[in-house]
């Protein structure tokens, strides 16, 4: 007998996942990069297929995953609140640690007041639908990351994209746009593909003068650029002049949730009406606890910036001069553009087989033709683990046709 129609209609909503394969085909050909379990790790070195490779493709910017300290933070709470919260920070998952991390944050960056989220996700997903509502317009970057793009379609508020970075198309949008509407302008302050820095002064100055509010999602500025790792913003001596500035702490601060900063008015209304804030579970106390110690030793040991940007900057130096294009990246995220996706897969392996693990970035994370291998840096790499990871691109390089012995780039400009 054939299937009932509910069997065939359950068949057809699901003919889109028996149809991809391409997966399982990356897979069979052992170029496949993605979801490779880490079996054990100090933070610079990882064992992955039981080898150790360097980890060059990691956001551990300050290096503090597996510092003893944070580690120790992360313990040391575990007695007195146990594993986690069981509840949303609305009804019974508020701990005293929710809030004295919420004081120091709001504190370090200069602003009123900070919410906590559960993730860096969450919470551009869940700030900017709250905060841009019906009859508001957004206005965002193509490149932001997809956290902000879920965030505007949840919103609704009518979103307009505007180029990368391009200020005269930003400015052109503005000037159509309703005055009588809200307006806000959101951004990546670092670009997490690219490594680039986004033009806050120009943002500033355009949302001055169309009366708009200013977003800046720092998830990989915050503990990476600016006067005491306070971020894109604070790079340009500019912080006080954007209203809204979010963060992650799955990065720099070696644990897991997300924060967002500003007036104490706005930050009180997202608190009390952002859908991922009130109904997700809060930070487990150990997430926490890491955070707070994670802030505590960037003020403690400001060396963790100077060695980033040092080690960024003769990086980002050094494949350039093998000929390697690196875009105009300023700051530990350094793409090298390989070319079309099985090429980026093929090259991906290599390095790895080369005993370096970094990041294959593909379409349509990027544009065709521009597939890329993304490597990001942390405060703790030595120098020697740095020139192992130069050594191992170079000959890659060479063996791929992407440049020459005498550092020049052999690759085609994308079409």
């Amino acid at each position: 007998m054939p299937g009932s129609e509910a069997e065939i209609l359950r068949k057809k909503i699901f003919d889109k996942a028996y149809n991809f394969t391409k997966a399982d085909e990356v897979k069979e050909m052992g170029l496949y990069p993605y979801f490779k379990p880490l079996q054990a790790t100090d933070g610079n070195v990882v064992r992955i297929d039981g080898r150790d490779v360097i980890m060059a493709g990691s956001n551990n910017y300050l290096g503090l995953t597996n510092d003893p300290r944070t580690v120790e933070a992360a313990k040391s709470v575990l007695s007195l609140y146990g594993t986690g919260c069981t509840g949303s920070r609305y009804l019974n998952g508020t701990l005293d640690l929710h809030l004295e991390l919420e004081q120091k944050l709001a504190q370090f960056m200069g602003k009123e007041a900070c919410v906590l989220f559960s993730t860096g996700y969450q919470t551009n997903e869940g700030s900017i639908q709250t905060i841009a509502g019906r009859n508001d317009l957004i206005f965002s970057d193509r490149d932001n990351h997809a956290c902000i793009v879920v965030g505007t379609q949840l919103s609704n508020a009518k979103t307009v994209r505007y180029r990368h970075n391009d200020m005269e198309h930003l400015e052109s949008l503005l000037e159509k746009a309703d005055p009588q509407a809200g307006k806000v302008i959101v951004t990546d302050g670092v670009f997490s593909m690219s490594g680039v820095l986004a033009k806050i002064p120009e943002l500033i100055a355009l949302a001055r003068k169309y009366e708009a509010g200013l977003y800046v999602d720092d998830a990989h500025a915050i503990g990476v650029v600016g006067e005491g790792g306070r971020g894109s913003a604070s790079t340009f001596g500019l912080l006080d002049e954007v209203d809204l500035v979010s963060g992650t702490f799955s990065k720099s601060f070696a644990s897991l949730g997300g924060f967002l900063v500003g007036n104490s008015e706005i930050i009180e209304f997202v608190r009390h009406h952002s859908p991922a804030h009130i109904f997700s579970a809060s930070m487990p106390p150990a997430n926490v606890a890491t955070v707070l110690k994670a802030l505590e030793i960037l003020q403690e040991e400001p060396w963790r910036l100077d060695r980033l940007k040092e080690i960024s900057d003769y990086m980002r130096r050094e494949l350039k001069n093998m000929g390697f294009n690196v875009w105009s990246s300023q700051t530990p995220i350094i793409p090298v553009v390989i070319g079309e996706m099985f090429d980026c897969f093929t090259f991906w392996k290599d390095l790895f087989e080369a005993g370096v693990y970094c990041n294959a970035v593909v379409p349509p994370a990027v544009p065709q033709g521009q597939s890329l291998i993304r490597t990001s840096y942390m405060a703790t790499h030595t120098d020697d683990q740095l020139n192992q990871i130069l050594e191992a691109f170079r000959k890659v390089g060479i063996k791929h046709g992407i440049i020459d012995t005498n550092g020049h780039s052999l690759a085609a400009e994308p079409s």
